[in-house]
């Protein structure tokens, strides 16, 4: 029983029972306040732009500038385009394309948006602070939505997200990543790496984050650049291109924290958008590399201090290497244990047996794969994609290399450095628009 204690520690974490408790309360203290109507969260759809209405004061449409970095972009930018424009006017939107060898600044032209073509290629980061100066986007704008380019918004990304501004202390607002499942991919592998990342955004979303972003709390670690909004005022505090790093998200997340310029806000009913995910191994294993590089250097940054957010983070440091390191080592654990099981029945050696009953197979796949495919069920339970109950038994050798990519750029960020130029994945056309997922109240709190 030690022993499958151990491993569910391990594996499971104490992060994941705290915020999931937290997480919970926040549900139940939801459900006694007023609610407004269910909302469905669908791709929006391509047609003009709306300002709607809002109460007096209330941040709108028109006062978001969405801008998009981009590069050789030139399958999916226009109905990301499409998209926004859906939600904010199209004069709002605007692209930065940086170094980009395709028709993307063309087509981004074509579609009604601002552009600005950049030499050389500057990264993403580079390519957003180019944007918000040449723009003057800070200064024309109250809010600041990063988009990626292959992002498609819920129709009601606006109507749920901007809301949470109306507390003054609220300075971000953490977009729902979901993953585009049309067109869905041509192989086999490929759909099952975007279901894979799927059950990553859901269990991560409700499991984690949502705890996180309670407000006594606030120790979300990541503003995801896919599709979230910034007040304005604060961008200038922010060293979005911090020179050294992968990526901009994490340290950007953590100047909010270190300079402690706000809350961030999120719901994962909220502010939710679809990203086209990666369905090819080789691109699988870049993104997740950029992904991790980009949080190890981060840490890297900014290191440890006193407060919430890095007591938090240093809790859930410790626990990502240690389930990383015991995924890596559960299948040669499993032989071991099997292997020592079945040689002490036969040659009754003690020693052996002594390391069978220490280490009983039936705790190590209980203690992995059961809590493992529980989190399968859950994402069955809020997509409704039953098929994932199938797809669900091959996701641990997934995270088996997930662990192996973690810990290998633990060194290479601490002993490197990144240029944060940038190639995108190979992209899906876009022209095909998602169902959408049916779900429930979003209400700020």
């Amino acid at each position: 029983m030690l022993s499958l204690i151990v491993v569910l520690i391990l594996v499971v974490g104490v992060n994941t029972a705290l915020w999931g408790t937290v997480g919970l309360g926040r549900v139940v203290a939801q459900a006694f306040r007023k609610r407004p109507r269910s909302a469905r969260h669908r791709l929006a759809q391509p047609t003009a732009g709306r300002a709607g209405t809002a109460p007096a004061g209330r941040v709108t449409p028109n006062d978001v500038a969405v801008l998009i970095a981009a590069h050789n972009e030139e399958l999916v930018i226009r109905n990301t385009i499409r998209s926004a424009a859906r939600l904010v006017p199209v004069g709002n939107i605007f692209i930065a394309s940086d170094a980009s060898k395709d028709t993307t600044a063309a087509i981004a032209e074509e579609s009604g948006a601002n552009v600005v073509e950049l030499l050389p290629n500057r990264g993403k980061a580079g390519a957003l602070v180019a944007a918000i100066t040449h723009f003057r986007l800070a200064e024309r704008f109250e809010i600041v939505m990063l988009l990626d380019a292959d992002t498609q918004l819920a129709d009601d990304y606006m109507e749920t997200g901007l809301p949470y501004f109306d507390d003054p202390g609220v300075v971000a607002v953490a977009g729902r990543a979901a993953t585009v499942t049309d067109p869905p991919s041509p192989t086999r592998l490929g759909r099952f790496l975007v279901a894979y990342r799927e059950r990553f955004y859901v269990v991560v979303q409700y499991l984690l984050k949502y705890g996180q972003a309670a407000r006594f709390a606030n120790v979300v670690s990541i503003v995801p650049g896919f599709a979230s909004m910034y007040r304005s005022r604060i961008l200038a505090d922010i060293d979005i291109s911090a020179p050294g790093l992968a990526i901009e998200d994490f340290n950007m997340t953590f100047e909010v924290h270190a300079k402690r310029l706000g809350r961030i806000a999120f719901h994962p009913l909220a502010a939710i958008a679809y990203t086209q995910d990666p369905d090819t191994f080789r691109d699988y294993t870049k993104q997740l590399r950029r992904w991790t590089l980009g949080f190890w250097q981060t840490v890297r940054r900014h290191g440890f201090r006193f407060g919430t957010f890095w007591g938090a983070l240093a809790l859930y440091v410790f626990e990502l290497v240690t389930s990383s390191i015991m995924m890596l080592i559960f299948l040669p654990l499993l032989l071991l244990s099997l292997g020592a099981s079945a040689w002490g029945e036969v040659s009754a050696d003690p020693v052996w047996i002594a390391v069978a009953q220490a280490v009983p197979p039936t705790s190590i796949v209980i203690g992995v794969l059961v809590p493992d495919y529980l989190l399968t069920i859950l994402v069955v339970i809020v997509t409704g994609r039953a098929q994932y109950l199938v797809l669900g038994i091959g996701f641990p050798l997934v995270r088996i290399v997930d662990a192996f990519i973690c810990l290998r750029t633990i060194p290479q960020a601490f002993f490197g450095r990144s240029s944060g130029t940038w190639k995108s994945p190979e992209r899906r056309s876009n022209t095909a628009t998602n169902s959408g997922i049916a779900v429930g109240d979003a209400l700020p709190g």
